[in-house]
């Protein structure tokens, strides 16, 4: 059987504002005391009026400019009809016909393939909300609580074309819009606390004769983890390949159908038929007045969007010559981390270098203190005069390592680490080029005088440079970060002599 996946996604996005979007309640994460951020508009009181939060607005524009969305100057609020116990409005204030932002796109890169591909969006639109319900899932009982301290949360929704054709594409997508997100500051995007959730819409077009036949869609709700996501599409794909093999049902000849998933079996169940839009009756909310955006509101949003990820991606292995992998791992580790990387590249002159030690020496330490790099305490002005005298030849990787755990040690006691702490150090511990030669020319000796290495001594005497691999290694051993090529020119300088 011969078939394509066709995969769609709807992204909501919690908005990292202070207040709720048509309220002054507050908008933070409080499972531990629930129904405690509301207050009559949120919870729909009969009396109670609306107003919007312009910080929702200006956060969902923002975003939308860094996913190449239209935007659109005018927009307006809509009432969507329906009844769940964690909707006390029993309708949630959304956008229908005229969202703020509309076709977009989002380019992704197949780890598996390396294959760039282009997710294109349908809209992105702001709405309100929901509650929580939470339910006894023990089987021992039917005790179900509602919590409405989310209720009335700016909800960014984004919808793409139905354009990803595996589950790996689904989920690098979703990694891709969460980092692009915490780039621009405009959501934390925890999954865990649902700031981040995913519907993913599936069906497939099977190959016939000729004909590509589309299957029922499904429409998988409320996934909340990047595994989720790749396991849930992978299990639908397949649920749906069986299906048509049983039923030969074509879309159109059942309703589209709604499915939640199950983590621990790792499956997904039927939950109901999915509405359309006329189910929802929408109609202009008559409590909200239309928004209106001008152009220099749109140029003063712009002006604070940051180097986005994919950009940084590309300049760093064209202009910096990063493999493609070290320029993933610096961007996808944040945009503090790719702010200290462009900061010590830009004071050392050299990308490659910065990479190394960032992607090593700095992110073991990291690691092991367990910080992340805005608590780093050696600034990037510091390090990256340590890696421009390596670059330079004025010491070695060894003696530049040697400077960095002195200046760790120094910070570990409390005290401040400057350039010129870089300088003391270098001339106390006599780590300069003429010092750091000697040691080398010391080691070099070392291993000429050992009688081990006679054979191979006389080799690379007689004009067999390539002999001299093994006395390189030793030295190499012996000094742990001197130049391997400083240390070549130096044995066949001073065996050639």
């Amino acid at each position: 059987m011969e078939f394509t996946p066709i995969i769609g996604l709807e992204v909501h996005v919690q908005l990292l504002t202070k207040s709720k979007l048509f309220c002054g309640c507050a908008n933070f994460f409080n499972p531990d005391n629930p129904n405690v951020q509301t207050c009559p508009v949120c919870l729909g009181l009969p009396g109670s009026l609306p107003v919007m939060n312009r910080e929702a607005l200006r956060l969902s524009q923002k975003t939308a400019m860094a996913l190449n969305l239209n935007l659109a100057h005018f927009t307006k609020w809509d009432r969507k009809q329906y009844y769940y116990p964690d909707l006390p409005k029993a309708y949630q204030i959304s956008q229908f016909d005229l969202p703020f932002s509309y076709d977009g796109w989002v380019e992704v890169v197949l780890p598996s393939t390396g294959e760039v591909t282009r997710v294109r969006l349908i809209r992105a639109h702001l709405e309100e909300d929901a509650g929580k319900n939470i339910h006894d899932e023990s089987g021992r009982g039917a005790d179900s609580k509602v919590d409405l301290n989310r209720t009335g949360t700016p909800l960014l929704e984004i919808v793409t074309e139905p354009d990803i054709r595996s589950s790996e594409q689904a989920r690098v997508f979703l990694e891709e819009l969460r980092l692009l997100l915490r780039y621009i500051e405009v959501s934390d995007c925890n999954m865990q606390e649902g700031s981040l959730r995913c519907d993913a819409n599936v069906n497939l077009h099977v190959q016939e004769n000729g004909e590509a036949i589309p299957t029922p869609i499904v429409e998988v709700k409320n996934l909340n983890s990047f595994r989720g996501v790749e396991a849930a599409v992978e299990y639908e794909i397949k649920r749906q390949s069986k299906a048509w093999q049983t039923d030969h049902k074509r879309l159109g000849e059942v309703p589209k159908e709604t499915r939640g998933w199950d983590a621990e079996r790792g499956l997904t169940f039927a939950q109901r038929g999915k509405e359309d839009a006329a189910d929802y009756r929408y109609f202009p909310d008559p409590d909200l007045v239309p928004v209106i955006t001008t152009d220099e509101q749109f140029d003063e949003i712009r002006a604070t969007l940051c180097v986005l990820p994919a950009t940084r991606r590309t300049r760093y292995v064209k202009e910096l010559g990063l493999s493609v992998y070290d320029a993933g791992v610096i961007v996808d580790q944040g945009r503090e981390f790719a702010d200290y990387f462009d900061e010590v590249s830009t004071v050392c002159g050299d990308g490659k270098q910065t990479a190394n030690w960032l992607t090593q020496d700095v992110q073991r330490e990291l690691n092991e203190r367990k910080i992340q790099i805005g608590e780093f305490a050696i600034p990037a002005a510091v390090l990256g005069s340590v890696l421009q005298r390596i670059v330079n030849g004025d010491i070695t990787i060894k003696s530049g390592r040697d400077v960095f755990t002195e200046l760790l040690t120094r910070t570990d006691d409390g005290k401040n680490v400057s350039v010129e702490s870089v300088d003391s150090i270098i001339a106390n511990k006599g780590l300069g080029k003429e010092q750091d030669t000697g040691k080398i020319d010391a080691a070099i000796q070392t291993v000429i005088d050992n009688e081990r290495n006679a054979k191979a001594v006389e080799d690379v005497r007689s004009g067999k440079h390539q002999a001299v691999g093994p006395l390189i290694g030793q030295v190499m051993r012996d000094l742990k970060g001197a130049d391997p090529g400083s240390v070549r020119q130096m044995i066949i300088d001073k065996l050639m002599s």
